[in-house]
């Protein structure tokens, strides 16, 4: 899971599958914030290992690729370019399942992705379960063109991009 926090905006990306929720609300309380603050919430992909725990945030909106979902109201809209705040926006980045989504958040140390199109740091180089290969190696293009300073991978700690 990953928190930003830009202005009104306190967004987490993420929330998905742990042995405790404590895990989710721990670091959340130590960063100054209930569930009840948190304003969205971005699903980088509808798998249950990173959407699971999204009912945690009752007062959120929840973005995806196509629409935000905020209590009963379904509103269609292209996740590509939408922003969540002014230095925060989202981008379709296929690959591991069509409608994968990145989320782009501008730092006073640059650029933060939040992606799956990277499992680790580690690897693996190629995704075991991408659905579509070549859309993940033109995606991870797409956001390494960005420069950004920092890639928050789907499954491992945050890293510098590779050279």
């Amino acid at each position: 899971m990953t928190l930003i926090h830009d202005g009104d905006l306190v967004a987490v990306v993420d929330p998905g599958m742990v042995a405790d929720r404590r895990m989710i609300l721990d670091p959340l309380a130590e960063a100054g914030f209930g569930a009840g603050d948190v304003t969205d919430v971005v699903f980088s992909h509808h798998h249950p290992d990173h959407t699971l725990n999204a009912a945690l945030f009752p007062a959120a909106r929840f973005h995806d690729h196509w629409a935000i979902y905020s209590g009963d109201l379904w509103e269609s809209r292209d996740a590509e370019g939408f922003r969540l705040s002014p230095s925060v926006r989202l981008a379709r980045t296929p690959g591991h399942t069509a409608e994968d989504v990145t989320t782009l958040a501008e730092t006073a140390t640059g650029l933060v992705a939040a992606t799956h199109l990277w499992w680790t740091s580690e690897g693996p180089e190629e995704d075991p379960l991408a659905e579509d290969p070549a859309a993940l190696r033109a995606s991870r293009e797409r956001v390494l063109a960005l420069r950004p300073a920092l890639i928050v991978p789907g499954h491992g700690a945050p890293f510098p991009p590779p050279a």
